[in-house]
């Protein structure tokens, strides 16, 4: 499972929609290695100048990997963390995850970074085996 969802939060989902906020919440505390990585990037991202934010630290472990997969490999949560800080991510290997500020989404730089050259390029056998 990638979320720990509380019995409350399942009975509204099986009623209907649930608040972003709620879902969100449930992320930060399933996967707290993976939302803090992403708001840690996403401060550095309004803090500074440069066009997006990005991390080269491998996670610690391999439990700290999974919630990053598990993270961005689904569109729900994915898409609800970007929300939330206001960011465009990009995903690259294990653990090179980007934010960019979403008016930048299929700009020059995001793209060079989400092209396949990039992707290409950032292959190491380190990353062969995450």
């Amino acid at each position: 499972m990638s979320l720990d969802v509380s019995p409350k939060l399942l009975a509204e989902a099986e009623r209907g929609p649930v608040r972003e906020a709620d879902f969100v919440a449930t992320v930060r505390t399933s996967l707290p290695y993976a939302y803090d990585l992403i708001a840690d990037l996403a401060h550095q991202l309004r803090d500074g100048t440069a066009e997006f934010a990005d991390n080269h630290t491998p996670p610690p472990s391999e439990k700290e990997r999974g919630q990053l997969l598990r993270a961005l490999a689904s569109d729900a949560i994915r898409g609800s963390l970007e929300r939330h800080f206001g960011v465009t991510l990009a995903f690259m290997n294990c653990h090179r995850v980007a934010v960019f500020r979403p008016e930048d989404r299929d700009g020059a730089t995001h793209s060079r970074f989400t092209s396949q050259r990039s992707q290409i390029l950032n292959q190491s056998p380190e990353f062969r085996d995450c």
